[in-house]
């Protein structure tokens, strides 16, 4: 499989071995501990929107790493960028609900735009 090779190239020898999985993993874990404190009537709404998103992340790594091919992962990729763009805007509006604290969500989005631009050269090295 081609993108065993660029597994071995960047030191991991499976998608979870990849930083920007770890640290998007992270940060799918933190989501979910933020957003238990969030109002019950949110549970539908905004909680799920965050814990899908976050979790989408990962989900599409893993899911593009198990295709055949470069181009198929790299699409995965770019949904996963996806998600994280939309994770972003929740982050906002939870805070602009006054459901995380301003330190929450500069930390969380200082995080969720590095695993963006992490996802940016993911892509780059499978056009490649």
């Amino acid at each position: 499989m081609e993108d065993a090779g660029l597994q071995r190239a960047s030191g991991a020898k499976t998608v979870e071995d990849l930083e920007v999985f770890r640290l998007a993993h992270q940060l799918t874990l933190r989501t979910y501990e933020i957003t238990r404190r969030f109002p019950r009537e949110e549970q539908f709404g905004i909680v799920a929107q965050l814990r899908r998103g976050a979790s989408s992340v990962c989900a599409n790594l893993a899911e593009g790493a198990g295709r055949l091919n470069r181009p198929e992962y790299r699409q995965f990729v770019g949904i996963a960028k996806g998600s994280v763009a939309e994770v972003s805007y929740h982050l906002l509006l939870g805070r602009d609900l006054r459901y995380i604290t301003q330190a929450e969500y500069q930390a969380l989005r200082g995080d969720h735009d590095r695993v963006g631009q992490m996802l940016t050269k993911l892509s780059q090295a499978l056009r490649r």
